[in-house]
């Protein structure tokens, strides 16, 4: 079965969206059978990936077809639930591989919540009416104001321990201490204790943030969610974007989009993904300096902000971060064995260093914002993907500004050192704009520059005189932007060598070598909860207490107690 992470309001199985001026509703309303997973019945508004992958979708619209949203009030449309978490037989019966990745997917997704109302203005309101179990209240945690109706028995709860033997591990435990700073030892009677917590002490211990009688609930929602919307940046007036659905094709070795292409090479257990810049007009890059070149008035990368919202999700920046989005989910869910990704460019580096310019100059642009947002999600999406990363920087490449990012988030990159074939073919080279040097941070709050150079500030700051000039091989190694420059007489073989040699190597031993070496610097609470949730979300969901036939997964609902191997490993 392939997962499609695509899809549209008119498809929803599970979600509500309404809007009303300023203020967003959307309503969890799960509809029971129309699980991923055949046989498995979604009750309570628990939730399998295919409910995750329409709140993704909902996210990304709010933010960009509605600039007029401020505020987002996040309900349950069922009258005696908000949401039970993570549907348990659709975990007893998920692949290994299918648990994690759905795991990684809910908790982006999360982040995503709490970047639009940090970033975007689009504030989130959590009101529950009733219980919010598990993910259901790591669902809530997402957001940035918690409501909970007093009616002794509405409760939060993060039951996983006591009633599945696994962990409330997809940020919720992290989102308890270091986002709602929880005192570590109520946190620990919290997620020990099944029926959760209510009332007083949900506030106090502040698991919520409000307590609200049942005689002005409605009043007191609607009195917050205006409240947080009247403190939003976002334009009353301004047109949305529309996000048509991306025009892919698919083969047994392809799959294919507008401005990228992902080559299946499974014999070579890697994917090839080819992403292309925009057009220029004029000649072709001439000289060392890139600075001030000239793009087509009209298409998809126009010359000013009119011409940008004019041409919305065909604007070349936003239509080629929505394609790499889905190439990464797409191949993360549905091409596992694929473990390589070659990361490659072609294009002209003036054309995308101009895109960069438009996003820069027009940053205060609420469209312009999402777009350099967005971005930022993806790359982060990237990081935190378990595939070995090489990026090869070639002849008619075009490694620069946003699309450098690509180059530094690899685990290593290559650049041919010399010109290509045939008389027209110059030298790569490889360009930095300002936008790598602040507008794409990754989860430890740092540029990808600065978390290369860590320890070395002077690297960083030699770097950004750069910006603008075209970096031959010599001196993007030189630098440090490189990882080895090789010789065009070298570039075949060192090539076919680095690329079987990564291919050769544990699998296992590589996710776990990448994940710790790609996030050096300052822990923070999103690192901290990837860290986690590679490390001990993977390990709990392979061990036999919790998937094994007497584990707790698999004997839920049944009255049978699991049964729990007694030694700490």
């Amino acid at each position: 079965m392939r997962i499609d992470f695509q899809t549209d309001p008119s498809r929803y199985r599970h979600w509500r969206l309404t809007t009303a001026g300023p203020v967003a509703t959307l309503a969890m309303d799960v509809d029971p059978a129309a699980s991923l997973f055949p046989g498995c019945e979604l009750k309570l508004n628990s939730y399998d990936l295919g409910v995750d992958i329409e709140l993704a979708d909902a996210v990304q619209r709010l933010r960009f077809e509605h600039p007029e949203v401020r505020a987002v009030v996040l309900r349950s449309a069922k009258p005696g639930v908000f949401c039970a978490g993570a549907n348990i037989r659709m975990l007893a019966a998920a692949s290994h591989g299918h648990k994690v990745n759905f795991c990684k997917f809910t908790n982006e997704t999360r982040l995503a919540i709490e970047d639009a109302s940090e970033q975007s203005g689009q504030t989130w309101l959590a009101a529950l009416h009733a219980a919010a179990a598990g993910g259901g209240y790591e669902l809530a945690l997402a957001c940035a104001h918690i409501m909970l109706i007093d009616d002794r028995r509405a409760a939060v709860s993060l039951p996983e321990v006591p009633l599945l033997g696994v962990l409330p591990a997809t940020g919720g435990l992290t989102r308890l201490t270091d986002k709602r700073q929880v005192r570590r030892d109520r946190a620990d009677l919290f997620c020990t204790t099944e029926e959760g917590v209510r009332g007083a002490r949900a506030r106090d211990w502040r698991l919520v943030d409000e307590l609200v009688p049942p005689s002005r609930w409605d009043a007191a929602v609607t009195a917050r969610a205006a409240a947080l919307a009247s403190g939003s940046d976002r334009p009353a007036e301004a047109r949305g974007i529309a996000l048509p659905p991306l025009d892919r094709g698919f083969a047994p070795d392809a799959v294919t989009y507008p401005h990228l292409h992902v080559a299946l090479d499974r014999p070579g257990r890697r994917a090839v993904l080819t992403l292309h810049g925009p057009t220029p007009h004029g000649a072709p890059l001439q000289g060392a300096h890139l600075q001030g070149a000239h793009l087509q008035g009209a298409g998809t990368l126009p010359a000013d902000l009119p011409g940008l919202h004019a041409a919305g999700a065909a604007f070349w920046p936003l239509a080629a971060a929505r394609e790499l989005d889905d190439a990464i989910l797409h191949l993360r869910s549905n091409e596992p064995g694929l473990g390589l990704w070659v990361l490659r460019t072609e294009g002209d580096p003036a054309a995308v260093l101009a895109a960069d310019a438009l996003l820069e100059t027009h940053a205060a642009d609420w469209l312009v914002r999402e777009i350099r947002l967005y971005w930022k999600r993806v790359l982060k999406r990237l990081d935190v993907t378990s595939r070995s990363l090489i990026a090869l920087i070639e002849p008619g490449s075009c490694f620069a500004g946003t699309l450098a990012e690509l180059a530094f988030a690899a685990d290593r990159s290559a650049m041919h050192a010399g010109p290509g074939a045939g008389a027209n073919c110059a030298p790569p080279a490889l360009a930095l704009s300002p936008l790598n040097f602040g507008a794409y941070p990754m989860g430890n709050g740092l540029t990808r520059l600065a978390t290369r150079f860590l320890g070395e500030p002077d690297s960083v700051a030699r770097a950004r005189d750069t910006i603008g000039t075209a970096l031959d091989s010599a001196a993007a190694e030189g630098l440090g932007l490189v990882t080895e420059a090789i010789d065009p007489v070298d570039w075949d073989t060192e090539l076919r060598l680095l690329l079987e040699q990564r291919a050769s190597f544990s699998p296992d031993a590589l996710s776990a070598l990448e994940a710790n070496l790609r996030f050096a610097g300052p822990e923070t609470m999103e690192t901290r909860i990837f860290g986690r949730l590679s490390a001990w979300q993977n390990w709990v969901f392979q061990r036999p207490g919790a998937v094994g036939d007497a584990g707790a997964l698999h004997r839920y609902g049944s009255g049978a107690k699991p049964v729990f191997d007694p030694e700490r490993v």
